[in-house]
């Protein structure tokens, strides 16, 4: 069977044809690394980390470049405010990007390119362009691109020049040409720091958020590869952006299939720091294990809208209880046989995956499973559970350690428990309010108390 994915730029579902045969080259956006990663950023990382090892699952060599944004202006603005230099402080946010991707079950991917390390091919790249006549460069010192001058634009986007003009979605800039033109070179400003500029022959200055896709894929991956990919939001003006210049430059195709993964809400909102109703991943993992939280985000399909809630998390950890409750007692030491995809489950699990990545009715097979296990106690379905859920990068622990985590614990049972404690505490009951305590801190919740009440955090 023949994986198929749907390609955002033809809107439709399309069978995956490598260009090179077995061998898939993947391009996804990474981190701005200019702050911690948010939980919008796990449902993007978690989308294409589900897509890189079915691909790998599937028999496929697969080159997988995820970036890294290093330089662009809220990283300047940042440092500034933290009197660090750029490179301090995307060293911190890396750091702390690795720890939570890590603690999700990300794998890392074959390449992770800082945009500082590929300028050079950057300015290559612009340099191109302008030999084509499709860039050009403006009074302020900047080098745009001619969008009108590009054949096609707005058509991942769905959306004509036209449109785009009426809508005022660029704003207005007297440097410029035409609105929607944008910047491939940004001109070094007064007051900027040393390192966030560099020499070349469009002068000091530094690149444009969209010309260091291009230019990383097409360092790591070749001007043709098979899939890109990132979130919705990213579709316009960023892959839009990133096709011209590609295609631009080159004059050949640039990507065979586009993927995107769908918004993220909180609890039916936008999340917003205004709305205070912004979550980093580190934040959620004070209150829930990773696999938790993976297993919560791939239960949704990739291109569906997500809606994130502790209800929703409460209800995810105690789904994923189940799978390793099926697991747990059954002998699962021996030496694990290799998935027959033609057969049963397996097949069903295989054929859902196939069909663009359809990780909710593969979740299905897994439930289906565990309920076969929970009547038979067959080590040879329990192993055959726990291969199809490492595809997914699930059920990979031993089930008595999960079941005895207290990351088991989710919110609302926590404050249950700090509730009662607080009861016990009020009918002067100090040893009852003890043992809840302990009980706490034996799963690994650690109560603080003050004026203000009584929180908690993971130990």
């Amino acid at each position: 069977m023949s994986i198929r994915i749907h390609n955002s730029l033809t809107r439709r579902l399309e069978t995956l044809e490598p260009i090179e045969p077995g061998h898939v080259r993947m391009y996804v956006c990474g981190i701005t690394v200019y702050d911690l990663c948010h939980v919008g950023h796990a449902r993007m990382m978690l989308a294409f980390d589900m897509v890189y090892r079915w691909l790998l699952a599937s028999g496929y060599r697969v080159t997988f470049v995820r970036n890294i944004t290093d330089i662009e202006d809220k990283i300047i603005r940042r440092a500034l405010e933290r009197g660090l230099s750029i490179r301090a402080l995307t060293d911190q946010m890396i750091a702390a990007m690795h720890r939570d991707f890590a603690a999700i079950g990300v794998l890392l991917p074959t390449h992770e390119p800082r945009a500082t390390d590929y300028v050079q091919p950057m300015l290559d790249l612009i340099g191109q362009l302008e030999a084509k006549g499709l860039a050009y460069r403006a009074a302020d010192g900047d080098v745009n691109f001619s969008v009108r001058k590009f054949p096609g634009y707005g058509r991942l986007s769905g959306k004509s020049l036209d449109d785009l003009r009426a809508g005022e979605r660029v704003a207005a800039d007297a440097d410029k040409n035409d609105p929607l033109d944008f910047v491939l070179w940004k001109a070094a400003k007064p007051g900027e720091p040393a390192d966030a500029t560099w020499d070349g022959p469009f002068g000091a200055g530094r690149p444009g958020w969209h010309i260091e896709c291009s230019a990383m894929s097409c360092a790591l991956l070749g001007e043709h590869f098979d899939i890109h990919g990132g979130g919705m939001d990213l579709q316009f003006p960023h892959h839009e952006n990133e096709i011209a210049q590609s295609v631009g430059a080159h004059g050949g195709p640039f990507v065979n299939i586009w993927m995107h993964n769908g918004f993220l809400n909180v609890d039916n909102e936008k999340m917003s720091k205004s709305l205070g109703n912004f979550f980093t991943i580190a934040d959620v993992l004070q209150r829930y294990d990773g696999e938790t939280l993976r297993y919560f985000m791939l239960r949704t399909h990739y291109r569906s809208p997500f809606n994130f809630s502790d209800t929703n998390l409460d209800d995810a950890r105690n789904a994923l209880r189940r799978l390793y409750t099926a697991l747990d007692g059954v002998a699962l030491d021996g030496p694990v046989q290799p998935v027959d995809w033609q057969q049963g489950p397996a097949a069903a699990f295989r054929a859902a995956m196939d069909e663009d990545f359809n990780t909710p009715t593969a979740m299905a097979v897994l439930f289906e499973l565990a309920t076969d296990l929970n009547r038979s106690r067959d080590p040879a379905t329990a192993q055959l559970l726990r291969s199809l859920g490492g595809t997914l990068g699930l059920l990979q622990q031993r089930p008595s350690d999960y079941l005895q985590a207290g990351a088991l614990l989710g919110e609302a049972e926590i404050q249950s428990l700090i509730a009662a404690r607080a009861t016990a505490k009020a009918d002067r009951n100090f040893a009852e309010a003890d043992r809840i305590r302990a009980d706490l801190a034996a799963r690994g919740i650690v109560l603080k108390d003050s004026a203000q009440g009584t929180t908690w955090i993971r130990g």
